[in-house]
């Protein structure tokens, strides 16, 4: 065991998928001129660590089911699998898990300190989320319902805790602004399911590519990738945000090369791995876009 094998165990570069939603919920935080930066780098401290504790509690428990069966690994699925290669040992997972949902907390408790008690609760539904879409006796990831509780904490949930957070007021505004990322981190997942279907299925791990099939799962995820661009439409038409949202839509051609190739290699865990990778492309080059498009509603008019 080594320094390296720890920080592969803790799949740093999936922080993306929870951080960006932080980003955009401070950038709304600026276009309503309620932001500071030390309560928004406690933001990102604290989602990162309950990302991170989520990260190690679901390979903990892979490697007692789906992992030790799983061939078809890519270099975005299959788990960090330090565990299955005798890197790290089990129980020092575990161990690494709590420490991390524990930082989370406290992040949340200082905020509820300092008179954002809600920060704590919606930081609790968010160690929630990660503990149970893993861990028994619930293992959402198991029983079809795992992608819609990522859909939420990774999205609405964040966008809305961290401008609480700034603001000390809860926004309706706030929380659709998570919408988008919440299809695309489900579309992060979704593909993902792709490669590791056999070994799932083999393993008990019903989620919805196991429920639905390869064929059907397929036509699902190009309709989360759909929906993420087409819920920017809908913040802009029905909700009120300047049409600088828009510009999302420049990290559109990413998302439609990842459906392309998933349309066409979904059998293969080798030639889908582009996509893999294009669909974590599109989550990061959206949200980034999309705090931009806020940043500048700020200063132009909408």
């Amino acid at each position: 065991m080594n320094f390296r094998s720890y920080i592969k165990a803790l799949r740093l570069p999936f922080l993306a998928g929870s951080l960006i939603p932080v980003l955009i919920g401070g950038a709304y935080g600026i276009l309503q001129k309620r932001f500071s930066m030390p309560p928004f780098l406690l933001c990102l401290a604290g989602v990162a660590c309950l990302h991170l504790g989520a990260n190690l509690i679901n390979d903990y428990y892979d490697a007692r089911g789906s992992d030790p069966m799983n061939v078809r690994l890519t270099p975005f699925s299959g788990g960090s699998r330090v565990i299955p290669e005798g890197e790290v040992a089990a129980p020092v997972v575990l161990a690494m898990s709590l420490f991390f949902f524990a930082l989370g907390l406290a992040c949340g408790l200082w905020f509820a300190f300092h008179g954002r008690v809600l920060v704590l609760a919606i930081g609790i539904a968010g160690l929630f989320a990660g503990w149970s879409y893993s861990s028994p006796p619930l293992q959402l990831m198991s029983k079809g319902l795992g992608e819609i509780i990522i859909f939420i904490a990774f999205g609405p949930l964040i966008t809305l805790g961290t401008y609480y957070a700034l603001a000390g007021e809860l926004s309706f505004k706030a929380f659709l602004l998570g919408i988008p990322q919440g299809f695309l981190i489900m579309g992060v997942i979704w593909i993902n399911q792709f490669p590791d279907y056999e070994a799932d299925r083999m393993a008990g791990k019903r989620n919805l590519a196991v429920r639905l099939g390869l064929n059907r799962a397929r036509t699902l995820y190009c309709i989360i990738m759909a929906l993420s661009f087409l819920s920017i439409i809908i913040l802009v038409g029905a909700a009120g945000f300047s049409y600088l949202l828009m510009i999302g839509f420049i990290s559109l051609p990413l998302g439609f090369r990842a459906v392309k190739i998933l349309w066409k290699e979904y059998e293969s865990h080798e030639r889908i791995v582009p996509a893999q990778a294009l669909t974590i492309q599109t989550l990061v080059g959206q949200g980034l876009l999309i705090s931009l498009g806020l940043l500048l509603s700020r200063f132009i008019a909408p």
